[in-house]
């Protein structure tokens, strides 16, 4: 480990090599869609980014000599500790080259800086937090990642393990066929009596009262998520941000609100996978990245159901099913016909369910990692 050198990231030179040294690790990798560069500088901005308002992180550059050779964030979240009560650290936005000694270093450095938070457990990786990209893929290396899904080398796995790291948790991808589900009548059958029994309608977002609209996403979301393990609400700025980064890229009819009674129970958010796209900017909206941001759409074959959620009262009466039916059908007349449903606990026993009574494929896994420190 001596000839490691792990220094803080303080100044603007040092988040640019941060960030750029994605493209050194991913450069032989075909399947690994470059990120904006744009949006990876305001997530990392403390002026930008509302998850600073509760929570912190310090970044790290490891050099070999004069060259870089990993990256990570040691992340402190405020409103995880209070909510969970506990004494977890976080880590992320890790990168490397095949090198154990530089895993070590930056683990080290982390695991210091945690400590002196007042953490006894480190887990990760998070992006910085569990409502952005998060997970280290497992199964799945030979395809793109889906739109905010995250991808990285196969190795990263054995390094991880070296160090110490353990399973927490893993997450599950599933590819749900237009074609696969229409060939079962059962699956339109089990939708539409829920609907009937629940007397549950679905609509699609109202663009014209987008603000309102938002508030009620808010109330569903973190009602609806609020079991799941690990799960930290959204503050108002955090989904206010999000709805500002995402509203260029949804298409209204796949943003969906399941009401009773004029109450909303139940919202689904599908994405366009703008990673068809994205794949061919180079991380660069400027000067070309914008007519294949424009213009590229023929290009994209798939959806990702983001968020499918619905009030714990209303649970387990099979309305997931009539979302993931009325998202597949919709998604299918834009010449769409697979969607991506991610990420989704490993124990989350009712959207795996949902996803299986869909015909849905279970093709690609993400895993938490955590340690005792």
């Amino acid at each position: 480990m001596n000839d490691i050198k792990v220094v803080k990231v303080d100044n603007k030179k040092g988040i640019k090599q941060f960030v750029k040294f994605q493209w050194e690790v991913y450069k032989d990798y075909n399947n690994w869609v470059p990120p904006l560069l744009m949006d990876r500088y305001k997530i990392l901005s403390r002026e930008k980014n509302p998850f600073f308002k509760h929570g912190d992180m310090q970044l790290f550059l490891a050099y070999r000599g004069d060259k870089i050779v990993g990256r990570i964030a040691a992340i402190k979240n405020d409103l995880h500790n209070e909510i969970h009560n506990d004494k977890v650290g976080f880590w992320g936005f890790f990168e490397v080259l095949e090198d154990q000694e530089a895993v070590n270093a930056l683990f080290e450095v982390t695991k210091k800086w945690l400590i002196e938070q007042g953490f006894n457990v480190m887990r990760g990786p998070y992006n910085p937090t569990v409502n952005d990209d998060n997970g280290l893929l497992i199964e799945g290396f030979d395809d793109d990642p889906r739109i905010l899904m995250p991808y990285n080398p196969p190795y990263y796995q054995k390094l991880l393990e070296n160090y110490g790291f353990k399973k927490a948790k893993d997450l599950f991808a599933y590819d749900i066929s237009n074609e696969e589900m229409s060939k079962n009548d059962k699956i339109k059958r089990v939708a539409n009596i829920a609907m009937q029994r629940s007397g549950m309608k679905l609509r699609p977002i109202n663009m014209k009262d987008f603000k309102a609209e938002v508030d009620k996403v808010k109330i569903v979301y973190n009602k609806a998520w609020q079991p799941n393990w690990g799960f930290v609400p959204l503050t108002d700025s955090e989904m206010d941000a999000l709805a500002k980064d995402l509203v260029t890229l949804i298409e209204k009819d796949l943003v969906v609100f399941g009401e009773i009674n004029g109450e909303v129970v139940g919202f689904a958010l599908a994405l366009p996978d703008y990673n068809a796209v994205f794949k061919k900017m180079n991380g660069r909206l400027f000067p070309t990245g914008i007519f294949h941001l424009l213009f590229g759409k023929k290009a994209i074959k798939w959806v990702r159901i983001i968020i499918l959620g619905i009030v714990p009262e209303f649970q387990k009466r099979g309305l997931d099913a009539a979302f993931y039916n009325y998202i597949l059908e919709t998604a299918a007349k834009h010449n769409w016909y697979h969607g991506e449903a991610s990420w989704i606990l490993e124990d989350n026993e009712m959207m795996n369910r949902g996803a299986e009574t869909m015909r849905g494929t279970l093709y690609k896994k993400y895993r938490i990692y955590e340690k005792e420190i």
